[in-house]
Formats: structure tokens, sequence, C-alpha cells
């Protein structure tokens, strides 16, 4: 199986996750999904006070050479076991997830692009660029209905880590996509150039 590799990248809030789910339900069983979220790294050792305190927006907190490894094997051709993030208890559960190859992988996250070896993987690099107040509103929501969080935690958390970190990670890393897109999943001619392109690749090992 020959795999393209798409990566899609920006702010929290920004509308990535949108565009991705647009693209997985364009493309049904052809597309394997891998969320850089999922391999936040173990934290079984501290307490669940501690584990509130510390940095997730730093690239540190992520296990991103096992995910590097676990893209690598995709496009092989070989499954994998992806692990599994509890945001409600801020460390990773037991759980895994098994993932088979398809001729679509997708790579989804904050920081991805600011990987090289994550990002040498990707034939197609998209950063989806948003307002940073809708960004905020975004994250506000998301947080207190998904994942059961206080105002003002998300709010403190917002302030201490995750605007630094934008500033200083996320944003630089747009100067490596290949495309940015305005809006993310609610940007439709964005998504059409998209899709065509993915299209395009099935369609030429399917000859």
């Amino acid at each position: 199986m020959s795999s393209i590799i798409i990566g899609i990248a920006g702010g929290t809030g920004s509308g990535k996750t949108t565009l991705a789910n647009r693209i997985i339900n364009q493309f049904k069983d052809q597309i394997a999904v891998v969320h850089h979220d999922n391999y936040y790294k173990s934290h079984t050792n501290l307490t669940y006070e501690e584990r509130t305190k510390l940095n997730y927006d730093h690239p540190d907190s992520f296990d991103t050479d096992l995910m590097v490894e676990d893209v690598k094997k995709l496009k092989s051709g070989s499954e994998i076991k992806c692990p599994v993030y509890d945001f409600t208890v801020h460390n990773r559960s037991d759980e895994f997830i098994i993932i088979q190859p398809k001729p679509i992988i997708l790579v989804e996250g904050l920081l991805i692009l600011s990987d090289p070896s994550l990002r040498e993987l990707m034939d197609i690099k998209i950063f989806v660029d948003t307002d940073a107040d809708i960004r905020l509103i975004r994250r506000i929501r998301r947080d207190m209905i998904e994942r059961e969080r206080s105002l003002d935690s998300i709010l403190g958390q917002y302030m201490e880590t995750v605007k630094p970190m934008h500033d200083l990670y996320i944003e630089p890393s747009k100067r490596y996509a290949d495309v940015i897109i305005q809006e993310g999943g609610g940007n439709d001619v964005a998504f059409d150039m998209i899709t065509h392109r993915l299209e395009a690749h099935i369609l030429s090992h399917k000859a």
C-alpha cells in the first residue's frame, strides 16, 4: 500500500479538528487518523493535583518519538496500537486503539509542524489559522462541556501556558506549512482543494 500522509496543525480552537472530521467523513474507510493529543506522556507517578500543574502545551509534554514510529509503521503497512489519553484525569489511560494502515493517513495536532521528524513524514502540511479571540471562545466551550473543567481553570491555563506556548512554538511552525487555511473546517474552497488532491492519490493507485 502506498499511503499519502496529510498533517493538520493550528492553535487551540482553530478549527483543525473540524477540518479533519470533514476529510474523515469524505473518505471514510480509506483514511487512518492519528491525533497528537493521544500521545501525551503518562504521569502515573504524580498525583492528580501535581498533574494539573504540568505544562501540557509544551512540545516536551508529548511522546512524539512514539508517534513518529507509529506513523512510519502505518506508512509501511502495519497496524499500530495508539495510546488513549484521559483529559478528565490528566493522564494516559490503560486502553489503546488499533489503527489499520490506509491509503490516507491523517495526522492532527497543535504542534505537529514544530517537530522536524514528524514533519518530514508528511506529504501535505496544513496550518489552520484563526483569530485568537475565536479560538479562546471555542476552547472554553470545549473544555467546559467535554472535559468538565471550570471557567477559572480554563482561563488560568490559557494565560499561563496556552497563549505563551502558542506564541513560542505553534505560530512559528506556520512557516513550514504547504497551505495556510483560514477558519478551518468552514473554508469550503480549501476543503475542495484538499479532497481533490487526496482523491487524485487514491485514483492513481487504483489504476
